[in-house]
């Protein structure tokens, strides 16, 4: 990417920045009740958020930077496999629809803050918990790194180069996020919303009016695609059918038990909230189609890059002026803020209350427990920010595909123990742990992949690691819960 630095772009770049920051410290002040008084006020803005303000904040922390940049990068490398994600985020909200509501109601009730304290008020099973809060903690950190890299990409768009310029956004953001806690993105998310629509809309209409049209876009796909070869095209091929589904139904499984999105239902005020949010979200699956198009049109304008997710940021620096570019750069940057804000609240939520609480200092204070959730939250922005300084980019990315597989683990501890108290706590526990040794060493094992391939019959089927892992997870819960029921007495 050029090194010259854009000027234009960069006075509105930091123009957005600069009004976004403002907005983060106000928001102490948002819906007022002072942040450091309790956990609830810091880490879930007081439980008050309303519809609106629900739906700008799970759009916000669950479409992120990198999604702007990593789907249609990916569209732009294999064609149709790369649209796995609109079904998925498709199928994710009937999910959210039937379970968070009652989840919402549990927590709301007994004044869980996280998953974890909703496992431990379940099961009352203080290693179950634990490993519910380790697995979050773990699955969050890559994906708080790739929102640097999403940012990370459009400010050497810009021309700026080097970490200083990534390592001042993330301090800004720590600052704000530890000052204003869950008000800071979820006022900030009506603004990155706003702005990525209009980034998006204007794209889908002028970039193939420049390029003779959709007709023309979806030729310069096709023959892209055909000089490739491999499982590249328009259109799966049969052998990538089944991966396409394990994927999207895996995804959706997880994408509501990372700790950002159940931080954004908790901080929910009712539970038909959440219901309309399941109604309302689907507005940014279709969102996210037209960002998956983008890949197909770097095509059609001849956008040759060293990574593919360089492909929307010089799709934008080739085909727009510079002002309008800066403007999309602004959008994912701040749409890399927003998720990243939120992930780490999660994350220092379930330190707090699941680790600090539980075997530091019982008897914690709210205000107290407030204060340790604020300097975790700092502790996991430099630990997402090690991640990208010291560790090839490359290798964030593939950890991150772990995280979808690791948070899946969680499923049956958190979601069976709404609807069913038959599993016992050693068998969730083995079953944890049976997904998490077989899931990571097979992906291990495949090079850090997602998908995995297994032989029946001669034929050899390929499916996603995460989806696999779970369905051992709950076999070996069952039959493990079996055992223990005839060898332990009834609880």
């Amino acid at each position: 990417m050029p090194d010259q630095i854009d000027w234009i772009a960069l006075s509105i770049f930091l123009f957005f920045f600069i009004l976004v920051t403002v907005m983060g410290f106000f928001a102490a002040r948002w819906k007022a009740a002072p942040v450091s008084a309790h956990l609830d006020e810091w880490g879930l803005g007081g439980r008050q958020f309303g519809t609106w303000v629900t739906w700008f904040l799970v759009g916000g922390d669950f479409y992120t930077a990198y999604t702007m940049i990593a789907v249609p990068a990916l569209v732009y490398a294999v064609g149709a496999f790369g649209f796995f994600a609109p079904p998925y985020t498709i199928i994710v909200y009937l999910f959210v629809f039937a379970v968070m509501p009652l989840l919402w109601k549990v927590a709301h009730a007994n004044g869980h803050v996280t998953a974890a304290d909703v496992v431990q008020g379940t099961y009352g099973s203080r290693g179950l918990e634990l490993a519910v809060a380790i697995t979050g903690m773990v699955a969050t950190m890559p994906y708080i790194a790739l929102q640097l890299i999403g940012m990370g990409v459009v400010i050497n768009a810009i021309g700026l180069t080097g970490e200083l310029p990534i390592i001042a956004a993330f301090i800004i953001l720590a600052l704000y996020t530890y000052s204003s806690g869950l008000r800071a993105p979820a006022l900030i998310a009506f603004v990155k919303d706003i702005m990525i629509y209009i980034v998006v809309l204007v794209a889908v209409v002028v970039v193939p009016s420049k390029l003779g049209g959709y007709g023309a876009v979806f030729a310069a796909a096709s023959d892209a695609f055909a000089a490739k070869g491999g499982e590249t095209g328009l259109t799966l091929k049969p052998s990538q059918m089944l991966p396409y589904a394990t994927l999207a139904l895996g995804s959706a499984l997880a994408a509501f038990l990372y700790p950002h999105t159940l931080t954004g239902i908790f901080a929910s005020k009712s539970a038909d909230t959440i219901r309309k949010n399941a109604i309302l979200l689907p507005a940014y699956t279709l969102l996210l189609g037209l960002i998956a198009l983008l890949g197909y049109m770097a095509h059609a304008a001849n956008i040759k890059v060293t990574s593919n997710n360089d492909v929307v940021p010089m799709l934008f620096k080739v085909l727009f002026p510079s002002w309008f570019a800066g403007f999309a750069f602004s959008a994912i940057a701040i749409g890399a803020l927003v998720p990243a804000a939120v992930m780490s609240i999660g994350a220092a939520n379930l330190f707090t209350r699941n680790v600090w609480k539980s075997y530091v200092n019982p008897n914690i204070s709210h205000a107290g427990e407030a204060a340790v959730a604020k300097i975790a939250s700092l502790v996991v922005k430099v630990g997402a920010l090690a991640f990208i300084l010291f560790l090839p980019t490359q290798y964030a990315l593939d950890l991150q595909l772990l995280g979808g597989l690791w948070i899946l683990q969680t499923f049956p501890a958190l979601v069976f123990g709404l609807f069913t108290r038959w599993f016992r706590t050693e068998g969730l526990l083995l079953g944890w742990a049976a997904g998490i040794i077989w899931g990571s060493w097979t992906a291990w094992s495949n090079g850090l992949k997602p998908l995995a391939s297994i032989d029946l019959g001669g034929v050899s089927y390929a499916f996603y690691v995460g989806l696999g892992a779970l369905i051992l997870d709950v076999i070996v819960a069952a039959i493990a819960t079996l055992v223990v029921s005839r060898v332990l007495p009834p609880r």
